[in-house]
């Protein structure tokens, strides 16, 4: 059994890619804070309901006209930011989205110094760290927390978020843990009990993490 799931993570992790922060260029570590708020401007775009590929575009706009800070979000205006999303194919979410991202940059410039590990180090654990982050803006939910962390677990400290549903629904449909399983804190120490033993080399639970949100998105799409 321990084989056929190793089979089953090298082929994923073949066939699907690393996180999706890698495949957008940024490197997001503690002593580079440009870079970890260059991905929750990504998670932030990643978070609506609307396809990767607008996404992926919608913040290689911004990261060419060089708006990924808190000040240069400030200093472009509402209306600067939805030419901006407007130009990556954000039209759905374009006035909301500019709202929300300038509700966050001045919260994170007002109370953090715009410097997101601020925020980490003030949070007393991991789901005080959560609700800072939503509470940044109005229009940052669950979903786009959860994308974020996902992918800084390992350079935070208490970046430990619970497994999401399309992550969940992949690793069950491959058959890496038990589809009978409900807790999420139980389903995160099964995927990382797996990873430590069967993982990639040159790849981490990040990419491991990431490649079954691509796989449950694609099992997501199938079904409708």
């Amino acid at each position: 059994m321990g084989k056929a799931k190793a089979g089953i993570i090298r082929n994923l992790m073949e066939s699907t890619g690393g996180s999706f922060s890698k495949g957008l260029g940024i490197n997001p570590r503690p002593s580079r804070p440009e870079e970890i708020f260059k991905w929750f401007l990504a998670s932030v775009f990643f978070g609506a309901r609307i396809s990767e590929k607008i996404a992926v575009q919608t913040f290689r706009v911004f990261n060419r006209q060089g708006v990924t800070s808190p000040k240069k979000i400030l200093d472009r205006g509402w209306d600067g930011l939805v030419q901006l999303l407007d130009e990556g194919g954000y039209v759905r979410y374009d006035f909301k989205t500019a709202t929300k991202l300038l509700e966050v940059a001045g919260a994170l410039q007002s109370q953090y110094g715009g410097d997101l590990n601020r925020l980490h180090d003030m949070s007393s654990d991991p789901l005080d760290l959560e609700d800072r982050l939503r509470s940044l803006a109005k229009g940052v939910g669950k979903v786009t927390v959860n994308i974020f962390l996902r992918e800084i677990r390992g350079i935070w400290e208490k970046a430990e978020p619970l497994p999401g549903d399309l992550c969940i629904a992949a690793a069950k449909d491959l058959g890496l843990i038990r589809k009978n399983l409900r807790f999420e804190e139980t389903i995160l120490a099964e995927l990382k009990a797996l990873w430590k033993d069967h993982g990639v080399p040159g790849k981490d639970f990040t990419d491991f993490e990431a490649a079954l949100v691509r796989q449950g998105i694609q099992y997501r799409r199938e079904k409708h």
